[in-house]
C-alpha cells in the first residue's frame, strides 16, 4: 500500500463552523450576552494547552461584560482549571456556566470559578476527588497505567482494617505488593491539592473562607463515587448558586452538542490488524468568529508481544478557524 493510497483512505471528521456560529448568534441573542463553548470529546480532557486555545478565542472577541461559558467534558487537570478560569475573569466582569449535559470533575472545577450555574435537565456535576496515573501506577490488561484515587486507597485499608482488626500485619505492607509507595504518596499530595485548587476558585465570587472550605471539602470527601451525579437539588444543597436553564435555550446547546459530537466523532481507519490511522478531533473552543480545536493525526501500532498499540509519525496539533470580514481563514495553532 502506497503512502498516497493511505492518505486518501483517512478518514477526516467534518468541521461544521457554518452551523456552529449559527446557533451560537441565537443563543447570544437569548442569553443577552457573549457565548463561549468548551467541548471535550470523550477522549479529550481538560488540559494546560487549552489555556492558549481559550486565549486565542478571548482575543478575537475582546472583553465582554458578561461571558457564558457553555461546558461538556468529563474532566481533565485541576489545575488547567484554575488558569482557564483566571484567564476568563481577565476577559470579563462576570461568568456564568451554562451546563445541558455532562460537566465532570476538572470540568465541575471551572463551575466553581464562575459566578452563576444553569442547568438543563440533563446536566449534572461532580465530585472532584484527585485520582492520577503515574508512572508507577499498576498495569490493566492491556498493559497501560490505570488511574489511582486516595479514595480507593483509603477504602481498601478501612475495609481490610474492619475485616482483620485483630491482625499485627500492617495493611500497607499486603497493599505496597500491589501499589508503589510513592504512588500513594502522590495521591495523597492530589488531594490535598484538589480541595486548595476548589477553595481558589470559589474564592473568585465568595469571599467567606468558611464557606468555600465547607463547598470544597463537601465536592472533595461527602460522595462515595468519584462519578456520582450531582443533579441540580443537590447542587443546590451544597451552596452553589444554580438555577434551570431556560428550554429555549437547553434546546439551542444541545444541538450545538450534537454538533460538537459529529465533529468529535471516532475518526479512526484500520488498515490492517496491526495498523491504524486516527484524525480524531479531541477539545473544541468556539465563540463569535473563532473556532479553535485539537485534532488528534497520528498512527497506530499494536505491538502484539507487549499487547498494546504505541503511536507513530504523531502530527496532531492544535488548528483554528477564524472569520476576518467575509472571509473565513483556516491555520494551525502551534502551542508547546
Amino acid at each position: 500500500m502506497t503512502a498516497k493510497t493511505k492518505t486518501n483512505k483517512e478518514k477526516q471528521p467534518p468541521i461544521l463552523f457554518d452551523k456552529t456560529q449559527g446557533i451560537i448568534k441565537q443563543v447570544n441573542k437569548l442569553l443577552g450576552g457573549t457565548l463561549v463553548t468548551y467541548f471535550n470529546n470523550p477522549r479529550g480532557s481538560v488540559c494546560h494547552d487549552d489555556v492558549l486555545a481559550l486565549y486565542e478565542v478571548l482575543e478575537k472577541i475582546g472583553f465582554q461584560e458578561k461571558i457564558y461559558l457553555f461546558i461538556k467534558s468529563s474532566g481533565g487537570n485541576g489545575q488547567a482549571s484554575l488558569r482557564i478560569v483566571n484567564l476568563l475573569r481577565q476577559y470579563c466582569k462576570e461568568v456564568i456556566a451554562v451546563i445541558p449535559l455532562e460537566c465532570a470533575s476538572a470540568a465541575t472545577m471551572i463551575t466553581l470559578g464562575a459566578n452563576a450555574i444553569q442547568m438543563g435537565p440533563m446536566a449534572y456535576l461532580t465530585p472532584v476527588d484527585t485520582s492520577l496515573t503515574h508512572s508507577l501506577s499498576p498495569l490493566d490488561r492491556d498493559n497501560d497505567r490505570v488511574s489511582v484515587s486516595l479514595d480507593e486507597l483509603t477504602r481498601v485499608v478501612r475495609l481490610w482494617q474492619a475485616q482483620n482488626g485483630d491482625a499485627k500485619e500492617n495493611p500497607y505492607q499486603e497493599l505496597f505488593q500491589h501499589v508503589h509507595p510513592l504512588v500513594i504518596g502522590a495521591v495523597d499530595r492530589a488531594e490535598s491539592l484538589s480541595i486548595m485548587l476548589c477553595k481558589e476558585l470559589l474564592a473568585y465570587h465568595i469571599e467567606d473562607e468558611s464557606e468555600t472550605d465547607r463547598i470544597a471539602n463537601a465536592l472533595n470527601a461527602k460522595y462515595p463515587s468519584h462519578g456520582y451525579p450531582i443533579l441540580f437539588e443537590e447542587a443546590k444543597r451544597i451552596g452553589l448558586k444554580v438555577s434551570h436553564l431556560t428550554p429555549e435555550i437547553n434546546t439551542l446547546l444541545l444541538e450545538l452538542n450534537e454538533l460538537y459530537s459529529e465533529m468529535g466523532q471516532r475518526a479512526t481507519t484500520d488498515f490492517d490488524d496491526t495498523h491504524a490511522h486516527g484524525n480524531e478531533i479531541l477539545n473544541i473552543w468556539e465563540s463569535n468568529g473563532a473556532l479553535v480545536y485539537y485534532q488528534q493525526d497520528k498512527d497506530w501500532f499494536y505491538r502484539t508481544e507487549e499487547r498494546r498499540w504505541i503511536s507513530l509519525n504523531d502530527v496532531s496539533r492544535w488548528r483554528r478557524v477564524m472569520k476576518v470580514g467575509n472571509k473565513i481563514e483556516k491555520s494551525d495553532l502551534h502551542i508547546s
